[in-house]
């Protein structure tokens, strides 16, 4: 509980410092009636809230990740499992060609692991005490390989790319419509400087459905590098040892106590059925088996 809340206190600090910056330059009001000049600051507080909190956020993944799950981070191996998991991260970065990351573990009952970070030669790479107890070596080098290859795909960054790019997008748009809805329901007079009720009413809602959308896009994207993920720890650690470490993976049935900020870089994510399935992080873990041995089979 403790961790949530320094976890929530951050986001709030963070949120409240871009309001700050945006306050200090003017961009954080704008009119339809300064026409290109209105927009403009409109478009520029967007994107420093949209982008700014995204990349801050990516900043401070490695910090986040191991506040939030307790991640224990390996300075010197203390035993032989623990020298066998630093060697086997090093083995597949230096194959990878990243920079070492820090490896961690953290205590979970659920068999999972996740990498973030800011850049391919600063990340962290941590596996749950579940993951270590229920798979064999072969199958845990796998799935180091499979996040080994999410740090080597700089998919923490695109990921925030795209994340940042829909925020901005959300923000601007949910602005821009409730400002015409403020301005129909006034009789047309613009509100130099503020709005009505119409218009906060509109944002709200507008951000709201906007960022479904958003999100949708989002997790298709998450999805979609899953895919090339496993392909990477295929071809880190053999593609037998993957599609046995994701079938060893089955047996928990989407189970995960990831925190949501990064559950999508967990190893797998929750199951869903129906429209839920757009908001899923992860691919049904039978088409990521399938995708692999389809690839055997075609090479």
């Amino acid at each position: 509980m403790r961790r949530i809340a320094l976890f929530l206190l951050t986001n709030i600090a963070v949120l409240f410092l871009l309001s700050i910056v945006c306050h200090l330059f003017g961009i954080d009001q704008w009119s339809a009636a300064r026409g290109y000049g209105g927009m403009g600051n409109l478009l520029a507080y967007a994107a420093v809230i949209g982008m700014g909190g995204a990349f801050i956020s990516l900043a401070m993944s490695k910090w986040t990740a191991k506040m939030s799950t307790g991640a224990r981070v390996i300075d010197q191996p203390q035993n032989e499992a623990e020298r066998w998991l630093v060697e086997t991260v090093h083995r597949h970065a230096q194959n990878a060609g990243i920079g070492m990351p820090e490896v961690a573990i953290y205590d979970a009952p659920e068999m999972n692991a996740f990498a973030t970070g800011m850049t391919r030669n600063s990340s962290l790479v941590a596996v749950s005490t579940g993951l270590l107890q229920q798979m064999d070596r072969e199958q845990v080098s796998a799935v180091l390989g499979h996040e080994i290859g999410h740090v080597a795909n700089g998919d923490m960054v695109t990921l925030t790319l795209i994340q940042g790019v829909l925020n901005t997008l959300v923000i601007l748009a949910a602005r821009v419509v409730g400002r015409l809805v403020d301005s129909w329901l006034s009789g047309g007079r613009d509100r130099d400087g503020g709005g009505g009720i119409g218009y906060f009413v509109s944002v709200m809602v507008l951000q709201l459905i906007f960022g479904l959308f958003a999100s949708m896009i989002v997790m298709a994207f998450s999805r979609w590098r899953e895919f090339r993920a496993d392909a990477a720890g295929a071809k880190l650690a053999g593609r037998g040892s993957m599609i046995s470490a994701l079938q060893r993976l089955q047996v928990q049935h989407g189970e995960s106590t990831l925190p949501q900020t990064i559950a999508a870089f967990g190893i797998s994510g929750h199951l869903a059925t129906g429209f839920k399935r757009l908001f899923m992080s992860h691919p049904p873990l039978e088409e990521r088996i399938a995708a692999l041995q389809n690839a055997s089979a075609n090479a």
